[in-house]
């Protein structure tokens, strides 16, 4: 696992932007896994600002889902496809035709599960997957003491989730999801690149736990460490925790700057 300290969430967003745009110089038909939430705004933004300038380019790209809730519309403002599409797609000209994601709305729901799982390898796998982490490690909707090995699912969320998600539906509980579709660990890990985002002192114990921590299932993270690419970019807050901070510092400053990450 490569881990790498920047100053700030802006200079991660740069960086993995940027490795997105050489991956999409190697492959223009790559297949960028995304998720949501606060975290991976500034990769979005950075990689909007490189389209709109030339340096990179979209126009054969797909967008892979990572999870969604269950039951809510996919017309629904905080539908995670809605959020996908105002904060990805429509930033970087894309189409709903370049995105993939499971179906929430399924009458079969562990069949859209399993569908989703086989739209993942049918598209020839996720080439790069961004993941943001839990304060509790989880990444998706992996919690705490879900399988290592979990496949695309459906879990139920806790109910501080719901009330910490309730934000975004006007402070109202009653109108979030029990339940959501969530790519298990094992599916996650498919992924040739697995680069995960992590800012903020609020995240320093989890980023300890994933990166210098045993590899458990009360850290879902901690899973990277099976990973052949893994990268952690993280700000200096949330490497506050590392033992090894100073050897990741010196690591990255002599890397081959072919390399990338």
């Amino acid at each position: 696992m490569e881990v790498v300290i920047v100053p700030d969430a802006k200079a991660g967003g740069e960086l993995i932007a940027e490795a997105m745009a050489k991956l999409l110089r190697r492959k223009p038909g790559a297949l960028l896994g995304v998720a949501t939430g606060s975290t991976p705004l500034p990769v979005y933004e950075a990689l909007a600002a490189k389209v709109r300038s030339g340096a990179a380019d979209v126009g054969r790209a797909r967008i892979a889902q990572l999870d969604e809730y269950v039951g809510l519309p996919a017309e629904h403002p905080e539908s995670y496809r809605s959020v996908l599409r105002r904060e990805v797609l429509e930033p970087l000209g894309m189409g709903m035709d370049q995105f993939t994601g499971p179906d929430g709305t399924a009458e079969d729901v562990q069949g859209a599960c399993e569908a989703y799982d086989k739209a993942l390898s049918d598209a020839g796998g996720v080439d790069l997957q961004l993941l943001g982490i839990g304060t509790d490690g989880h990444i998706g909707f992996n919690e705490p003491c879900s399988s290592l090995a979990s496949r695309t699912r459906i879990k139920t969320l806790t109910e501080q989730t719901r009330i910490d998600n309730a934000r975004f539906f006007d402070g109202d509980i009653d109108q979030v999801p029990h339940h959501v579709i969530t790519q298990g660990i094992g599916t996650i890990l498919e992924a040739r690149h697995l680069v995960l985002l992590a800012t903020g002192d609020g995240k320093a114990d989890a980023v300890a736990a994933t990166v210098e921590g045993p590899i458990a299932a009360v850290c879902p993270a901690s899973a990277l460490q099976l990973h052949p690419h893994a990268t952690v970019v993280v700000d200096e807050a949330a490497a506050s925790k590392l033992k090894l901070a100073d050897y990741f510092r010196h690591t990255y400053l002599n890397k081959p700057e072919w390399q990338g990450i």
